[in-house]
């Protein structure tokens, strides 16, 4: 699987507003609060049919790419990279058991040292010089930020073939990626009912989908012989973004440019490795630094952030071992009960500072954000509390300004007793989906040998695993709290 991020959007990419020319980059940036970012539009579960989805998941007719697991194409990468001005490799491209095919060490590697040295004239950026520089043209005059820019990009360089320069890299990206921009409504309904993250691949699918909507209707149809739709549909933006999604890095020594890294973008992930992709100045070349040593025949790995199981899923198609990822969370959703007597009240708080009456927030199986235990304090206060509601909608907040711990220990225990009645019926939605997948013991590192939904059911099998899990260990913490009266383990940074 082969894809490689710094800081990838781990939500969603809003779709245009109404004004294209009023979009900043901004808007496709890292979002990294706990709670789902606040769109300006209306998106529910149900705004995507399954026919709809199914449509725009269809990925059989892009004439481009290669299969996940496929080398066929990687020497004329290597061969062409290499004369395009990449320097001698300690690594090459090979079959791996974990990613499918990954970089692997062909010399010593020492623990510090510094590798790829890919050149910025091999990397694709918002600034690289367009074949078709008259549709590039078009789209900086209407300012189109720097993701749906490159997502145009890739597919004009893709339909050029062997035209463009950027051939031989493009033949050698996945035709269909394995992210949950690639699952049917039908398919996440059955298989991750259970997850928060399925809400978050539904609202995902809608971004991607309104964002080339908007690109038709007030660019494109513009200017067909420039943006023909046989080439520029909702599959072949599909097929770029999940690209973007799995592939694209942000560079901070280039003041945070977003690029696609050719050959970086190979290195497989790690849940146990700290290093990133970054510019180095002195060598003028694209590089990491190696946190531990490889002997020959070894897999290099490189981090993709630090991200959940669930986030891995949502972009990269994988879910790592149980119990692996030190950054492992499951977002437990809280809502306030439209029965509490100060129901309107305690809304009018938390819309003051940005929130809902239902909100996600990660845990940890160390614990939860003090987030959570401030929305929780508002959700079981009574009346007489009322003059405390904006102060524990506040600390609810992300808002770094606020004060996050708090504490009322008049309503302490009642507040921990909701968590842990949040976390029995989240449970219980996980353990009803396990028991009827039944036991599965399936080996998928080579997901192509498998019926597609027999691999789609393992995945979400293992990440309702591991999600339930954190939840079985913060309802322990809920339980020893409350009945001891102690406030419980939190994080105030996940």
């Amino acid at each position: 699987m082969a894809e490689v991020s710094r800081i990838l959007q781990s939500v969603l990419l809003p779709p245009f507003s109404h004004k294209l020319d009023g979009i900043t980059n901004s808007h496709f940036s890292s979002y990294k609060l706990y709670r789902r970012n606040k769109l300006n539009i209306s998106i529910r579960c149900s705004s995507i049919s399954t026919t709809e989805t199914t449509k725009s998941t269809k990925t059989q007719n892009i004439p481009w790419g290669c299969e996940t697991d496929s080398l066929e194409n990687a020497s004329n990468l290597q061969k062409w990279l290499s004369e395009s001005g990449l320097p001698s490799q300690k690594m090459d491209l090979q079959r791996v058991d974990v990613g499918e095919r990954g970089l692997v060490a062909n010399n010593n590697i020492r623990k510090g040292e510094k590798l790829l040295f890919v050149p910025p004239s091999l990397v694709i950026t918002a600034d690289s010089k367009w074949s078709n520089s008259d549709a590039g043209d078009v789209l900086k005059q209407y300012n189109v930020p720097d993701w749906p820019f490159i997502a145009t990009y890739l597919i004009s360089e893709a339909n050029l073939r062997k035209s463009s320069r950027w051939s031989n890299y493009i033949s050698a990206l996945p035709r269909q990626p394995y992210s949950l921009l690639y699952w049917t409504q039908s398919e996440l309904d059955r298989y991750l009912e259970a997850s928060q993250i399925r809400q978050r691949a539904v609202e995902r699918i809608n971004n991607v989908i309104g964002t080339y909507d908007d690109l038709r209707l007030r660019i494109f149809s513009k200017h067909p012989d420039l943006f023909p739709e046989e080439i520029f549909n909702i599959e072949t933006f599909n097929w770029s973004f999940g690209i973007l999604f799995s592939r694209l890095v942000r560079l901070p020594s280039m003041d945070g440019r977003v690029a696609l890294v050719p050959w970086a973008d190979m290195l497989n992930h790690n849940c146990e490795v700290g290093t990133f992709l970054d510019y180095d100045k002195s060598s003028q070349g694209i590089v990491f630094t190696t946190d531990r040593a490889y002997l020959p025949g070894e897999q290099v790995f490189i981090s993709y952030g630090r991200k959940s199981n669930g986030e891995l899923l949502l972009s990269y198609g994988f879910v790592p071992k149980e119990g692996t990822n030190p950054s492992d969370s499951v977002e437990m959703s809280l809502a306030l009960k439209k029965s509490d007597k100060c129901y309107k009240e305690k809304v009018e708080a938390l819309k003051k500072h940005g929130l809902s009456a239902s909100e996600c927030f990660p845990v940890q199986v160390t614990g939860w954000p003090l987030e959570l235990m401030a929305f929780a304090y508002l959700v079981v206060s009574p009346p007489s509390m009322s003059r405390q509601f904006e102060e524990m909608a506040a600390a609810a907040s992300n808002k770094a300004t606020s004060k996050k711990d708090i504490k009322y220990p008049e309503i302490e225990e009642d507040a921990l007793q909701f968590i842990l009645d949040s976390c029995e019926s989240s449970i219980s939605k996980y353990s009803k989906f396990l028991q009827a997948s039944g036991e599965m013991d399936l080996d998928v590192t080579n997901p192509k040998q498998l019926n597609r939904r027999v691999f789609l059911k393992q995945l979400a099998v293992d990440l309702c695993t591991s999600e339930r899990r954190i939840l079985y260990r913060s309802q322990y913490v809920s339980t020893d709290s409350v009945s001891h009266s102690k406030f419980p383990i939190t994080l105030q940074d996940m």
